[in-house]
C-alpha cells in the first residue's frame, strides 16, 4: 500500500493526463499548506512550528484514509483522481504523509528492518541534509 501503489497504474507510461491531474491537485494542497501555517502563526505563534505539525499529522491521517479507500475498499478512483489527490494534493500538502505510508507499508509487508531504517534514516539525514545545506550557504562566497 506505498504511494506507488496508490499510483501504480501509471508509474509505467506517465503521460500529458498524469502531469495535469498532478498539477491540478498541487496548487490547492500548496495554498492549503501556506495558508494554515499562517492561520496557525498569527493565532499561536512562531515558538513551535505549530502548523507544519498539524498539517504533517492531517496530511498522514488522510494519506492512510484515501490509499485504503484506493487500494483496499472503492475500486472506482479512477488513476488521475488518485494522482491528483495523493501525489498533487497531499505531495503539496505535505510528504510526510508519503513517508508515513511508505514506512507503514514497509511495516505491513514484514520489512521492519527497511521500516525502521527508512523511518529513522530518513528523519535523521533529513536533519543533517538541512544543517550541511545551511553551513554550505554560509560558506558560499
Amino acid at each position: 500500500m506505498g504511494l506507488m501503489g496508490v499510483v501504480a497504474s501509471n508509474a509505467e507510461r506517465p503521460d500529458v493526463r498524469a502531469a495535469v491531474a498532478v498539477s491540478l491537485g498541487a496548487v490547492p494542497g500548496a495554498l492549503s499548506r501556506y495558508y494554515l501555517g499562517l492561520w496557525f502563526a498569527q493565532r499561536f505563534g512562531t515558538s513551535f512550528p505549530y502548523g507544519t505539525f498539524f498539517i504533517n499529522l492531517t496530511g498522514c491521517f488522510v494519506m492512510g484514509f484515501f490509499a485504503t479507500l484506493a487500494l483496499e475498499r472503492v475500486v472506482t478512483i479512477g488513476p488521475e483522481l488518485r494522482l491528483m489527490f495523493a501525489v498533487g494534493f497531499l505531495g503539496a500538502y505535505t510528504t510526510f504523509s508519503t513517508y508515513g505510508l511508505d514506512t507503514v507499508y514497509l511495516l505491513r509487508t514484514g520489512n521492519s528492518g527497511l521500516a525502521l531504517l527508512y523511518w529513522a534514516g530518513s528523519a535523521v539525514l533529513g536533519v543533517v541534509g538541512v544543517q550541511l545545506g545551511v553551513i554550505l550557504a554560509r560558506w558560499w562566497p
